[in-house]
């Protein structure tokens, strides 16, 4: 996910909000093209999967919330055409839509409100509502067929409403994070649905999901232990290649040594910038995407980048990247 406090204007839980009255768009226009700024990039042409080695899938919130703020059916319209299998980061009022397009959500929200990493597990006074309100979300996840829902430590401060009150201890944050994984997990691992955990950057400034300053799972490392000390096969990383980038680089060496014991989920952006994956931006995906191969990865690729430009031009690009 990508930096946001609770008072943020663009938050995950505001693009549900936000998708619930969008308009649908009717199943019989899929085989007609997306209105896009570019004319030209509108046209159908095929899908850009050809390998179909990397299961991709699309974030939907960078896409309802900038450029030409697309509803949910424009998004899994864009999907369906490039041969992405999801739409994430939605809740599960949203999985009727995807199913009518023949999507899953390979990433569910756990349905906290505002921005849901900023109270997380590792806080005691709001762990109970984190775990009721993500258990809510496995049971809707195991009926619906949908395979993982998202997972935080939480912000460092003691409440996140008065940051003045003090921090919570790396080490206190890691323990109570644990102790809330391995409840939920014992619970995910009865309804097939795995519980995954993601590390956030907390360098670049909170501007429309960039950052997220005051995030205590901010390194990649400490949260693959917290991953270990949950030891389930069903409570996994999270592993944001924009955020792991900004915090801790050597992504393609993490990949390797983590392995499938430890990631279950993967997104993407462009850095700086949380862009495109074009040219302009210094992360090698191709690169990356043959890593994944490498372990055995079977799990999804999120596109989460926001784009600067015609969408469809930048999503179709990103995907064609990382169909290697």
């Amino acid at each position: 996910m990508s930096p946001h406090d609770s008072s943020s204007s663009v938050s995950r839980r505001h693009v549900l909000q936000g998708a619930a009255g969008l308009v649908a768009v009717g199943a019989a226009s899929m085989s007609g093209p997306i209105q896009s700024a570019t004319a030209a990039e509108s046209k159908p042409r095929g899908l850009t999967v050809k390998n179909n080695r990397i299961n991709q899938s699309i974030c939907h919130w960078p896409f309802a919330n900038f450029g030409e703020k697309w509803s949910l059916d424009q998004t899994c319209q864009a999907a369906v055409q490039l041969g992405c299998k999801s739409v994430e980061l939605l809740g599960p009022d949203s999985f009727a839509t995807l199913k009518k397009h023949g999507l899953v959500c390979a990433m569910t929200n756990n349905g906290m409100p505002g921005a849901p990493f900023v109270k997380g597990l590792n806080n005691p006074k709001y762990q109970a509502q984190v775990i009721e309100t993500t258990k809510k979300h496995i049971d809707a996840c195991a009926e619906a067929g949908m395979p993982n829902v998202i997972a935080f430590t939480g912000f460092k401060w003691v409440d996140v409403d008065d940051p003045s009150k003090g921090e919570i201890d790396p080490d206190e944050g890691a323990k109570n994070t644990v102790k809330g994984l391995k409840e939920l997990t014992a619970y995910a691992e009865k309804k097939n649905v795995t519980i995954c955990m993601e590390h956030l950057n907390s360098r670049v400034l909170n501007d429309n999901n960039r950052g997220h300053p005051g995030f205590q799972g901010d390194h990649i490392d400490y949260c693959a232990d917290i991953i270990r000390a949950v030891g389930s096969p069903n409570c996994k990383l999270l592993f944001d290649i924009y955020h792991v980038q900004i915090m801790d680089g050597d992504v393609i060496t993490r990949i390797l040594d983590y392995g499938t014991d430890l990631i279950g989920h993967i997104h993407t952006a462009g850095n700086p910038g949380r862009c495109e994956l074009d040219n302009e931006q210094e992360i090698a995906y191709a690169p990356i995407m043959r890593a994944l191969l490498k372990i055995g990865y079977k799990g999804y690729v999120g596109q989460e980048f926001i784009p600067t430009r015609d969408p469809m031009a930048g999503l179709r690009a990103a995907v064609a990247e990382c169909d290697v």
